[in-house]
């Protein structure tokens, strides 16, 4: 088996995942891509897990896909662990697990997080960034195209005319850019910046009620891509009809009266309701 690439913890449920390679900043490969996978397989199933933080080792969040290899870093025709063609691309991979996630994902970017190590952030939930993190959708700079779903995702973050931008040039640029183009929700200090992602993380698990959580992640992210509202409409009423029967919305009310903190039963890993996962099958072809 390979050498593990991430390192996960468990505290106050929330999990974190930490880049393990800090020798190489933090450099993605498909060792990686895999263990990633496999800690969020493992957080959806677990129901102490209310929430994920995502970060880096030493210096760097990430900086990119490793190159060691040289000019054929890119070539999949190249590779002789696996045949030629077509092949998914790894950072679409991973993104696309995150995208089915269960739980909300929060980025912690302690450093440098460059072509994958900002396109793999762009299927979280929440962003925050030291005051001294670089980012760059570099791709164009290595004749090369954005992966991990970014075109899908990072013009509904940034907007159209900033995401091309940032892809166009291929650039570098620093912490402060990154928040004024919607990129990062706040900066903070080194010292400060993974305190500051379990304090969100935290408010998320002590105070709402993980079943809702879940549709409301899945809800938000799918309608992103509708082209209607009344296709919202439609899952929002099937939400509202199926929870507002159920015991969690019972508490709720019930707590908010009574003004104390509810204690939420219902479990992602088998109180899901019936109507979820309500999207279409979707494989690469």
């Amino acid at each position: 088996m390979s050498e593990r690439q991430i390192t996960t913890q468990i505290e106050d449920g929330i999990l974190t995942i930490t880049l393990n390679r800090p020798e190489k900043l933090n450099a993605f490969t498909r060792q990686m891509q895999q263990h990633m996978i496999e800690a969020l397989d493992e957080a959806d199933a677990n129901d102490e897990v209310r929430a994920i933080i995502v970060t880096g080792a030493g210096r760097a969040f990430c900086a990119g896909a490793d190159l060691s290899s040289g000019g054929d870093a890119f070539n999949a025709d190249a590779r002789s662990d696996r045949p030629s063609g077509l092949r998914p691309d790894g950072g679409g991979v991973l993104t696309l697990r995150m995208f089915d996630c269960r739980k909300p994902l929060i980025a912690a970017i302690n450093g440098p997080a460059v072509g994958v190590g900002v396109t793999m952030t762009l299927a979280m939930d929440i962003r925050v960034a030291a005051e001294n993190a670089k980012f760059g959708f570099v791709f164009a700079r290595r004749g090369i195209v954005p992966e991990a779903c970014s075109s899908y995702f990072l013009p509904r973050i940034a907007g159209i005319s900033q995401a091309l931008e940032w892809c166009y040039s291929g650039r570098v640029f620093p912490a402060e850019e990154a928040l004024r183009g919607g990129l990062v929700r706040s900066l903070h200090t080194q010292e400060a910046l993974l305190s500051e992602a379990r304090r969100i993380a935290k408010d998320i698990g002590d105070n709402s009620a993980p079943v809702a959580v879940t549709l409301t992640r899945h809800m938000m992210w799918r309608m992103l891509g509708a082209d209607h509202p009344m296709e919202a409409h439609k899952i929002d009423s099937r939400g509202i009809y199926n929870l507002g029967k159920g015991p969690d919305v019972k508490e709720g009310v019930e707590a908010f009266l009574e003004k104390r903190p509810a204690e939420f039963k219902a479990k992602v890993s088998g109180d899901m309701p019936e109507f979820f996962p309500w999207w279409e099958e979707r494989t690469f072809s």
